[in-house]
This record gives structure tokens, C-alpha cells and sequence, in this order.
């Protein structure tokens, strides 16, 4: 039988060693693909779906199992992947310097030693590895993979001169709040990506990022592997990071394996360091040492992988224990530090009910339990009385449905801030864990869908308290904007009046004039404004042009100015010698393009000379005022007139002193000579008087 070739491909990232994996494995009759995370294994679950069709690929990982029944192609996580590769012509193992993890390293040192293809074997890891590869598989063929990009350090940077497409790298939830806190401020907010969020929560975060709706991404370590951004620059906001035991500065390596997410494919990347956000002193930097190792990828190898007995006893308990704690012959490999699936065993051994648990089915079965992963992280006690109450029904059979059932419903509640909705993801995850188990629930199939919705929702209620927090869509799509052309800024404004910049609320206007939103916080109200200065003139003045050619029914004349929608689009200051005032537009119509102005500006003249028709007896008297030739009694009496908006009596009107020769000229102007007074009919009619009111010159209140 023809011996499966055994290659191992090594290198930094952004090498395409996955892509060369996948291209592998399609080309072979079956395969098995293992993954460090359910995030990587979905994502290549989906690409060989999509060479392959749904029918032929399965996904297996703890907390979800897509199984068709002619699958020939499996993703997993290294966890779930078969132990003999399920049979498969290709088998590959992504990321397998994890072997030198302290707490998951002897899954991948297992997988790497044992698993094996019928006809291929691909091992795929950073350069590091190589010696360890060479000595323990002396067999393989090892090939080293180029980056297609080069990394380039650019010393520390202020958050608020981070480029686009940034991502920022913290080591605390605290710190990765308050970063994006003060991106939300400065820069419009970030994405946000931690170890504790949901496949699916990350998965919408990390589309965030891609689809340019922000510029920004905040991350843990966990940036570090599988998550193929579009990153031009990688700032870390420290270079130290607690490992389960200490705090400790980074390894080269590990900064690398971060650093290495700026620039794929072909488009180089830069890092950096975040400063000023340092509380005690000057911020972290990088040494000469490390910043030649991570731009040329030169790392000391590693020197040993960890390793548990992958196939311990389970004659009793003791032996069980015994074997996972019985160290390697091997001096390159070591043995695993205390696990939570170990320290679980060790505590519930000691328990009266572990009394119980006898021959190689029980004590197999009671492992099992006490390898349910802690998602939860609640710590080694209360992830143990967990395993115990689960035990208490596991180890009759199996866990009742009515109780699994009750369980996941206390867990359906969308409601409170971030950290309960992570609290319940990682809740629901263990019992989506523990419906996938073949022999552990009744109903497993209808319990495992009923796990799946719940996280489904949690994980959509968690991203939007995410984006919620940490978005504000209004200002990063200003931030993009402003540097655009105004001209093809992608600003609106609607029948209402309402001005938007891709859906997002910018201000109001009314009439010709902008208000900022009044729920813009004050640092956002310069940004605003600022946008609305660059491209709303435009638009106004085409708002203004068609006002200006419509027939300007919405106009009003009140107060001595002409109003639009509430607004005052010109004062009128009167003149002598003319009942037509003088248009003086108001700054809205003077900021206007030029054109925009002449024509609004113009069609108020003749508007309001329209207007004023009703008002053309008073027009002609002010004419006649200033006739000399009318005679200083007959101008007497109609300025007169004039003040008196039509009306005087005859004896303010001084009547003796007017030559009768005089009365045929003032009768055809309009006024007529009564037995008490002297007015001007077309005067006192309602229009005159409301406009005379309107334009400020008759001050007495309107009767009703």
C-alpha cells in the first residue's frame, strides 16, 4: 500500500497556505481539514460548498455539526476532527504551531503525529516550527511559502492619526472598550472583535469593517488568526498580555503573527504602536530587535510541542488520571500543563458520585463530561459543579429534554447591556455543545436547533448593542465625506426638509436655512456644519431655483419681510416717494451661488410687485406727491392721505386752502371728497389694509 505523502508548508501570514490547502483538497476524491477556530472552519465550510455543492461537504465542530449524508469533504476544528482523518484521501492541519500552546497544544501535537491522509498529508504553520517538523516527522516535505506583501514599521501613532483601514490591537476588554470609545468620538467608531464573542457576532462585526461602514477595527489577539481583513496598518495598544499564569511581553512571533494581518495579498502593511493612551508613562514600543525580526520574519524556531496521551486508559478512573499526567518519552515534546477538562476530572474524582463511575463505558463516558469546553469562563469551580449536575443525569443516560428545553429558554432573553448578552452566548454555546453530543440528550436534533436559533438571536442582539455603542455612522460617514469633492458628496434633502448624508440625519431646513440636528453631540456639531457648508450651497441654490420658477404660492408677506416655510427670506426696508420697499435678502439668499441668487432674488421683485397690486392707489399718490406741478395744497393733502393710508377728515385736510380746479385731478387718482372726511375707496377695502399691515406700515390692529 503506497505510503501517504506527508508535506508541511510553512510560513508567516499572508502566504496562502490555507488558499493552496482548500485548491489540495478539492483536487483529491475526499479530504479532512482541521482549524483552530469554528470561525475557520465555517469560512472554508462555505468555499468548498461553493466548488463542491452543500451535498458533499460536512462541517463539524463542537457547538455545530452539518453532516449530508454523502459528504466527502469535512471542516472542523482540531477538536472535532477525527483522530484517523474519517478515511480521507487529503487531510490537512491549519496553524499547527499551536501545538506549542500551553492549554490546546496537545490536540494539534496529536493531530500533527497521528492524523494522516490516505494520499496526502498537508501541515501548515508558521516557519518556527520547521525543526520540530524535521525531527519528530522526518519523512515530510517541507516547503516555505514567501509573504506577498512586506511589513514595515512606522513607530508609535496617536489615535487620532491612525490611517483608514487601522486595526487597533488591545489586551483587556477594558482597553478594547475605551479605544473604541474614542474612535466613536474622533473617528465615527470601530468594529469590535474579541475571543468571547460569538462566530456569528464576529462574523458581522468583521463585515462592518470590510464594507467600509467604518474605517476602524478593535481587536484582541484573536485578530491574529483567521480573520482576513482588508488592513493597511496594525496599532498595538500594548506589547504585553496575561497567558493564563503571568503577565508577559509578547513573543516576536506572536507580534508577528498580529503585525501580519496589515497588508494582503500583494498591498504592503505597516504596524505601529498606539500611544498616548498610556496612564503611566511613555507607551510600549517596539525594540530594534523585534521590529528586524517581524519586517525580515525571523524567529527562533520553537523548541518543543505539548503533549497528552492521546489514548489514555479507562479501566478506572486512577488509570485515567494516571495517563493523562504521564509525561512524553520524547524530549522535544512535553507534557501539557493542567487543562479544564484535566482539573475537572481531578475534582470530580474526589466527589462521592464519581463512587459510582466503573468500567471502561462509565469512566469513558464521565471524560466526556468532564471535557465539555468552559465557555463560560467562570472559572475551574463553577464550570465543575456544571459538568456535575450535567453528570447527575448523563450518568443514568441521558439528559432529559424537558430540562435542556428549560435551560435554552431561560437563555432566549435579547434584553441587557453587552456583557450579559456575552454572558448568555457563552451559555448557550455550552448547551449547543452538549446537544451536539451523539449519546447525551433526548431530542438532540430538535434541542440542537432550538441551541443554534437562540444563539442566532443573541448573537444578532449582541451585534447591535455592539454597533450601537461603538458606531456613529453619522460621523464616520462625514469623516470619509469631507475629503470627497462636494460635488458628488452623497448628501440629501428631503420633501420635509430634512437633510441626510446616506440616511444619516445631518440638520433640517427650513427654507433656505440649515439647522444641525438638535440630538448631535457638541463635538459632532463642527463636523456637521462643516459638511453642510461644503455641499449645501449647491443644493440650496438648486432649491432656490425652483422656488424661484414656481408660482411661489408658499410665500408670505408678514412682519415686513417675505417668509418661506417660516422663514425670513427678505426684509423690506421702505422708501419715500414709493409704496414699494426696498428687498433686502436675508444671509441665506447671499451665500447662494450667484446664479441661484440673481434668479430668487429677481423673482421676489416681481413676486412681491404682484403682491403689492392691490396697493396701486397709494402708488399713484405717492407719485402725484412729488409732482410740482400738483401744487404744494393739493401734495399737502395727499401726503396727508398718505399717512393716513387713504383716510383723512375734512378737517385735518385743510380743504379751505385747496383750489377747487384741483378736485378733478385728485378724484382721478382715486379720492373721493365726502361730506366728512376725504379717503381713497381702494384703500380701505381688506387686501389694502392687510398688506399695508403685512409690509409695517399701518400699525392698528386688523379688525376681525
Amino acid at each position: 500500500m503506497q505510503r501517504s505523502a506527508i508535506k508541511a508548508v510553512l510560513g508567516p501570514t499572508n502566504t496562502g497556505k490555507t488558499h493552496l490547502a482548500i485548491e489540495r483538497m478539492v483536487a483529491h476524491s475526499s479530504g479532512c481539514m482541521g482549524f483552530p477556530l469554528r470561525l475557520l472552519a465555517r469560512e472554508v465550510y462555505d468555499r468548498v460548498r461553493a466548488i463542491k455543492g452543500d451535498d458533499a461537504v460536512a462541517l463539524i465542530t463542537g457547538e455545530e455539526r452539518i453532516e449530508p449524508k454523502n459528504a466527502r469533504y469535512m471542516c472542523c476544528t482540531a477538536e472535532a476532527m477525527p483522530r484517523d482523518g474519517a478515511g480521507a484521501a487529503f487531510v490537512a492541519l491549519d496553524e499547527a504551531q499551536i501545538g506549542a500552546d500551553r492549554e490546546r497544544g496537545h490536540i494539534f501535537t496529536d493531530r500533527l503525529l497521528n492524523t494522516r491522509g490516505r494520499q496526502e498529508t498537508m501541515l501548515l504553520g508558521a516557519a518556527t516550527l520547521e525543526p520540530l517538523v524535521r525531527q519528530l516527522i522526518p519523512e515530510a516535505e517541507i516547503s516555505d511559502r514567501p509573504r506577498f506583501s512586506t511589513l514595515t514599521h512606522i513607530g508609535p501613532r496617536k489615535l487620532s492619526r491612525l490611517p483608514p483601514r487601522s486595526a487597533i490591537v488591545a489586551f483587556s476588554t477594558d482597553q478594547v472598550y475605551a479605544v473604541a470609545e474614542m474612535l466613536r468620538r474622533f473617528r465615527g467608531g470601530a468594529a469590535v472583535v474579541m475571543g468571547a464573542l460569538s462566530p456569528e457576532t464576529r462574523n458581522k462585526q468583521v463585515a462592518l469593517f470590510q464594507s467600509g461602514e467604518v474605517d476602524y477595527i478593535v481587536a484582541t489577539d484573536a485578530i491574529g488568526m483567521g480573520l482576513n481583513l482588508d488592513v493597511n496598518h496594525v496599532a498595538f495598544a500594548g506589547l504585553t498580555k496575561f497567558d493564563g499564569v503571568r503577565m508577559r511581553r509578547l513573543l516576536p512571533a506572536e507580534m508577528a503573527q498580529i503585525a501580519g494581518r496589515a497588508g494582503r495579498h500583494q498591498r504592503d502593511g505597516t504596524f505601529g504602536t498606539l500611544s498616548g493612551m498610556s496612564k503611566h508613562g511613555a507607551a510600549p514600543e517596539f525594540t530594534e530587535e523585534e521590529v528586524y525580526a517581524i519586517e525580515e520574519h525571523r524567529f527562533a524556531p520553537l523548541t518543543h510541542l505539548f503533549w497528552r496521551d492521546p489514548e489514555p486508559r479507562f479501566d478506572s478512573l486512577a488509570a485515567l488520571i494516571a495517563d493523562l499526567e504521564t509525561p512524553p518519552d520524547d524530549p522535544v515534546l512535553r507534557l501539557a500543563p493542567e487543562a479544564i477538562d484535566l482539573a475537572t476530572l481531578k475534582r470530580l474524582a474526589d466527589e462521592p458520585a464519581a463512587a459510582a463511575v466503573r468500567g471502561p463505558g462509565m469512566v469513558r463516558r464521565f471524560w466526556e463530561a468532564c471535557s465539555l469546553p468552559d465557555f463560560r469562563q467562570r472559572g475551574p469551580d463553577v464550570h465543575a459543579r456544571f459538568v456535575a449536575r450535567l453528570w447527575q443525569d448523563l450518568g443514568r443516560g441521558y439528559i432529559g429534554a424537558d430540562y435542556v428545553a428549560a435551560r435554552i429558554s431561560e437563555l432566549d432573553n435579547m434584553s441587557g447591556d453587552i456583557d450579559t448578552l456575552q454572558g448568555r452566548i457563552a451559555a448557550i454555546r455550552s448547551w449547543a455543545y452538549i446537544c451536539q453530543r451523539p449519546d447525551w440528550v433526548l431530542a438532540r436534533d430538535e434541542m440542537a436547533a432550538r441551541a443554534r436559533a437562540v444563539e442566532a438571536k443573541l448573537s444578532d442582539a449582541l451585534h447591535a448593542r455592539l454597533t450601537e455603542r461603538f458606531v456613529n455612522r453619522r460621523t464616520a460617514i462625514l469623516m470619509k465625506s469631507l475629503g470627497q469633492d462636494a460635488g458628488i458628496l452623497p448628501i440629501e434633502i428631503g420633501e420635509d426638509g430634512a437633510v441626510t448624508i446616506e440616511g444619516e440625519a445631518l440638520g433640517q431646513v427650513e427654507g433656505l436655512r440649515f439647522s444641525v440636528d438638535p440630538a448631535a453631540r457638541h463635538e459632532d456639531r463642527r463636523m456637521l456644519l462643516a459638511a453642510a457648508e461644503k455641499s449645501l450651497p449647491k443644493l440650496l441654490g438648486e432649491r432656490a431655483e425652483a422656488l424661484a420658477a414656481s408660482d411661489m404660492a408658499e410665500l408670505e408677506l408678514a412682519r415686513g419681510a417675505i417668509r418661506w416655510k417660516g422663514q425670513v427670506l427678505a426684509q423690506l426696508e421702505q422708501r419715500e416717494g414709493t409704496v414699494y420697499p426696498l428687498i433686502k435678502p436675508a444671509r441665506e439668499i447671499t451665500a447662494l451661488p450667484e446664479a441661484a441668487q440673481a434668479k430668487l432674488v429677481a423673482a421676489l421683485e416681481s413676486w412681491l410687485a404682484g403682491k403689492l397690486a392691490p396697493l396701486e392707489a397709494l402708488e399713484k399718490m405717492h407719485h402725484a406727491a412729488s409732482n410740482p406741478d400738483a401744487g404744494s395744497q393739493a401734495r399737502a393733502l395727499l401726503l396727508n392721505l398718505i399717512a393716513g393710508h387713504g383716510y383723512v377728515t375734512r378737517e385735518q385736510a385743510g380743504l379751505e386752502h385747496l383750489p377747487k380746479e384741483m378736485r378733478p385731478f385728485l378724484r382721478k387718482i382715486g379720492v373721493t371728497f365726502g361730506a366728512l372726511d376725504i379717503f381713497a375707496p381702494a384703500l380701505l377695502k381688506p387686501a389694502p389694509r392687510q398688506l399695508l399691515h403685512a409690509l409695517g406700515r399701518d400699525r392698528r390692529p386688523l379688525q376681525e
